[in-house]
């Protein structure tokens, strides 16, 4: 046979207690020296609460620990640039034979890989803002055999530096120059045009 327990009798409401003036100024001093959260607002003084005759007309909010977490909207995922692409043999044609305009150059040869990094970089800047097609960056050949195996530096490090994300933003694609512009020393860009230009 199974004992059945009598519910327990509901627990009496606590009565609310009230703080006394010096309680209240020492609230006061500390939610001074607070600082709140993002996006509430400062409380610097406590309301008075009503007599305890007085009836009251809507239950405190329950404390933050026990409130709803909202979660912040997913952001968006930043956007990778595009990857590049090698120049059609159209383009290339039209470029070494003169037929398509090259519409600036820059010349990187005896530059530090620092100070040739930082020009190139400002220079598509400046070329995709200018609603430039076509630009030749000129990195110079480099040692020949027997040489100095660190020349050439800027030969090898260009293309490289081209299909970093700080560039793909300014850059379609690039391919190496005709003998006429440089041959293997330099190389065409072209160029990807900013927004609105």
């Amino acid at each position: 046979m199974k004992r059945v327990i009598p519910p327990l009798d509901p627990p009496a409401p606590r009565r609310k207690r009230h703080l006394s003036e010096e309680e209240r100024a020492l609230w006061d001093s500390v939610a001074k020296q607070v600082k709140p959260l993002r996006g509430r607002p400062r409380l610097t003084r406590i309301e008075l609460t009503a007599a305890p005759d007085a009836p009251v007309a809507k239950p405190p909010a329950p404390p933050p620990s026990q409130q709803p977490i909202k979660r912040p909207a997913k952001l968006a995922a930043p956007m990778s640039p595009p990857p590049l692409a090698t120049l059609g043999r159209r383009e290339r044609s039209h470029l070494s034979r003169g037929r398509t305009d090259i519409d600036a150059r820059i010349d990187l040869h005896g530059m530090t890989q620092a100070r040739a990094h930082h020009a190139l970089l400002r220079f598509l800047q400046r070329a995709s803002h200018d609603g430039l097609s076509f630009v030749l960056v000129i990195t110079g050949k480099g040692g020949r055999l027997g040489g100095d195996p660190e020349r050439g530096v800027l030969r090898r490090q260009v293309p490289h530096w081209l299909g970093l994300p700080e560039f793909r933003s300014y850059v379609v694609g690039f391919d190496e120059a005709a003998l006429g512009h440089g041959g293997e020393g330099a190389l065409y860009v072209r160029v990807r045009r900013a927004r609105g230009s």
